[in-house]
């Protein structure tokens, strides 16, 4: 008489312990893009407005490429 209680699912304990250090490591890996990830696209966008700040800059000098005394 089975009354519900029959044996489990067979589980490789390698397996299991691979797929749970995985595991932790994605959420690891994703907490660190949080917190240290700046994409490609948003580094590109920054120089970019940079390079047009310090061109907008070098454009209102007075006397380019003198010195001061």
């Amino acid at each position: 008489m089975n009354q519900g209680f029959g044996l489990g699912e067979i589980v490789n304990l390698r397996r299991a312990r691979k797929q749970r250090r995985r595991d932790q490591d994605d959420a690891i890996a994703a907490a660190n893009r949080l917190a240290h990830g700046v994409g490609k696209a948003a580094k590109r966008e920054t120089r970019a407005e940079r390079e047009r700040a310090e061109r907008a800059l070098e454009g209102h000098r007075r006397e380019p490429n003198s010195q001061e005394p």
